[in-house]
């Protein structure tokens, strides 16, 4: 017999604590003002913080990796943690649907076992694992047939898909044969209360006239090696010496990029102020004239151009199907892997204010008017009535105080 009262959600992310991830935190706040009993599985952070009424059950971070068996150990660890305590969520207390997301797509081994009992499962499919793994590797081996297999078995042992965008939407249920309704389209966006302007920091600029600045987390799908030569393409081909250019986040790229800064001798022109909090994020992308998307992934809805837009920052990306679909007019496209097209249009847009304006207007409208978090939890919520058969009870005012800081900046 079903237990009454609010339905219960168990959230399980692969091997990131939730205090980075940003989709997580706002799903997080979306089930519970709409009355959702919410737990949640992540990695431990120093800066984990779980809302009044979230149980959190975090597991010690394993070390990083830095080889390919290293990383075999690593999200082995996470899962096996992981796995356990999801067993141990389910004796305290249980829950009616579980979610899942990671790359590789091996926690579907989580959700499937307690599909058995009765229990929902929820896919959150944010990235393709092959794809990522032939951007990193660049290479279609028995790895990536494998993930290909890998990632089958997992669309077919979950209730339900959600992902990011439409060409994730077609790929997902084309690969795993999925009927149209099983799968749901939830954009990324910001939550549109937190990103108000904020007071310009001159200082950021670094005595120079222009900033422009990149935001995320550096891995080697972000392009940051693309961006950096088209850096060095404005100051030393163009001769350029008034922008300075800030890469705001961390991860496992970061030490590369810093040293490629300095090889290409652009060191002087580029900063590297590392992961930041919330505001002081917001502060660069107030300061900026401009955002960088060197992103050359045409399936990829990039989370950055959405930040950028969300304070009307204009921005220059490769001219990607769902960069486009995302941004429209308030981008600038370069040819996908045209690194001097993509320079000509940082030193083209540095020099027209007035077209900087109109960009950026257009983008923070596409941002309120349909982009931002508030329009997309509305089919997140929908996904988890159609799937549970019924809405949880409801209670807004559970999460206000968490609110105020699910908009995180990085991905």
């Amino acid at each position: 017999m079903r237990r009454r009262g609010p339905a219960r959600v168990l959230l399980v992310v692969e091997n990131v604590p939730l205090a980075r991830d940003h989709r997580l935190r706002k799903q997080v706040a979306a089930l519970q003002s709409a009355g959702y009993r919410v737990s949640v599985i992540c990695r431990r952070d120093p800066a984990n913080r779980a809302p009044a009424g979230v149980r959190l059950f975090d597991y010690r971070a394993p070390a990083d990796a830095t080889s390919a068996l290293g990383f075999v150990r690593e999200y082995s660890y996470s899962l096996i943690m992981a796995a356990w305590l999801a067993v141990r969520a389910f004796l305290d207390g249980g829950f009616d649907a579980i979610q899942i997301s990671g790359t590789p797509d091996i926690y579907f081994s989580i959700g499937a076992p307690f599909r058995l009992l009765g229990k929902r499962v929820l896919l959150d499919q944010r990235d393709l694992s092959p794809e990522l793994y032939e951007v990193r590797y660049h290479r279609r081996d028995a790895v990536y047939r494998l993930l290909r297999i890998v990632e089958r078995v997992s669309y077919r042992t979950v209730d339900h898909v959600i992902t990011v965008n439409g060409s994730l939407e077609r790929i997902i249920r084309e690969r795993g044969g999925l009927p149209e309704n099983a799968v749901t389209v939830v954009g990324n966006g910001p939550v549109l209360t937190h990103v108000h302007p904020r007071p310009p920091e001159p200082s950021l600029r670094n005595g120079r006239r222009h900033l422009s600045c990149w935001l995320g987390l550096m891995g080697p799908q972000d392009q940051v090696g693309l961006a950096l030569r088209a850096i060095r393409h404005v100051v030393l081909d163009l001769g350029r010496t008034d922008c300075q250019f800030a890469f705001i986040g961390d991860g496992e790229c970061r030490g590369e990029a810093e040293h490629q800064a300095s090889e290409l001798g652009i060191a002087e022109f580029v900063s590297f102020p590392g992961w930041l909090e919330e505001g002081a994020a917001f502060t660069y992308l107030c300061t900026a004239d401009l955002g960088l998307e060197p992103n050359l992934e045409a399936i990829v809805s990039p989370v950055k151009g959405m930040e950028y837009m969300a304070f009307g920052l204009p921005f220059v990306a490769f001219d990607l199907a769902e960069t486009r679909t995302l941004a429209g007019p308030a981008a600038a496209y370069a040819e996908p892997g045209d690194v001097r097209g993509f320079a000509n249009l940082i030193a083209e847009l540095l020099d027209d204010p007035r077209r900087r304006l109109e960009m950026g207007a257009s983008g923070r409208q596409r941002i309120s008017s349909e982009i931002a978090w508030e329009h997309q939890q509305r089919a997140y919520l929908a996904a988890y009535r159609r799937v549970l058969g019924r809405a949880a009870r409801p209670a807004p005012a559970v999460t206000r105080e968490f609110d105020k800081t699910a908009a995180m900046v990085h991905p």
